[in-house]
C-alpha cells in the first residue's frame, strides 16, 4: 500500500525533506510509483540555477521525474544507461566538452560503454536524490515542475535554463554524427 502524501504540497515537502547518495537507491528506493528529484551543489553545473534544498542550502534542485517503479527507474535507468534516461542524456550533453564524453549510435545515441561508467561515477560523486511514493505521479508532475522550476526539465518548464538544456541535448545527439543507414 502506498502511503500519503498525494497532494502537491505534501509531495514537494517529501522531495525536499532529505536527500541521499545514489548508492542508497538499491537498498532504500521502493518498487512503487512516485516522483523523484535530483540535487547538486551550486558548484556543479553552475550555469543552471535551481531552487535550494530547504534542509541543506548547499544543494539545489536539478531535475524532477516520475516513475512507475522508483527503484528500477532510478537504479537501472538513471544510474546505468543513457539510452533510457533523459536525465543522463542531458547531463552528458552538458558535460560533453568538460568530460570528453564520446557517443555512438545504437537504435539511438548513447555514450560509449566506458563513458557510461564515467557518467555514473560523476553522478555518484556530484548528485543526490530524493523520492516520494505517489499512486498516480503523472497527475501532480506538471504542478510540481511548475512550482519548483528544476532547470534540467524541459517538459512543463519555462525560463532561461530551458534553452540551455535544449541546446545541450542537441549537441549530445549531434556528437554521434549522422545516423548510420542500414
Amino acid at each position: 500500500m502506498i502511503p500519503e502524501p498525494t497532494g502537491v504540497d505534501a509531495v514537494i515537502a517529501e522531495l525536499q525533506a532529505s536527500v541521499l547518495p545514489p548508492s542508497a537507491i538499491a537498498a532504500e528506493a521502493p518498487a512503487a510509483p512516485g516522483l523523484y528529484a535530483w540535487w547538486a551543489s551550486p558548484t556543479v553545473l553552475p550555469q543552471l540555477d535551481g531552487p535550494a534544498q530547504p534542509a541543506d542550502e548547499g544543494r539545489r534542485l536539478l531535475y524532477v521525474g516520475i516513475a512507475t517503479k522508483l527503484r528500477s527507474r532510478l537504479g537501472q535507468n538513471h544510474m546505468k544507461r543513457t539510452g533510457s534516461s533523459t536525465l543522463r542524456r542531458t547531463l552528458a550533453g552538458l558535460l560533453l566538452d568538460d568530460e570528453a564524453f564520446r557517443t555512438r549510435w545504437t537504435d539511438r545515441v548513447v555514450l560509449v560503454d566506458e563513458d557510461e561508467v564515467r557518467l555514473t561515477r560523476w553522478m555518484e560523486t556530484n548528485l543526490r536524490v530524493s523520492w516520494c511514493e505517489h499512486p498516480t505521479p503523472r497527475t501532480v508532475e506538471r504542478a510540481i515542475i511548475e512550482r519548483l522550476t528544476p532547470p534540467l526539465n524541459v517538459d512543463h518548464a519555462s525560463g532561461p535554463a530551458r534553452e540551455v538544456i535544449k541546446a545541450a541535448r542537441r549537441r549530445y545527439y549531434a556528437s554521434a554524427g549522422p545516423r548510420p543507414t542500414e
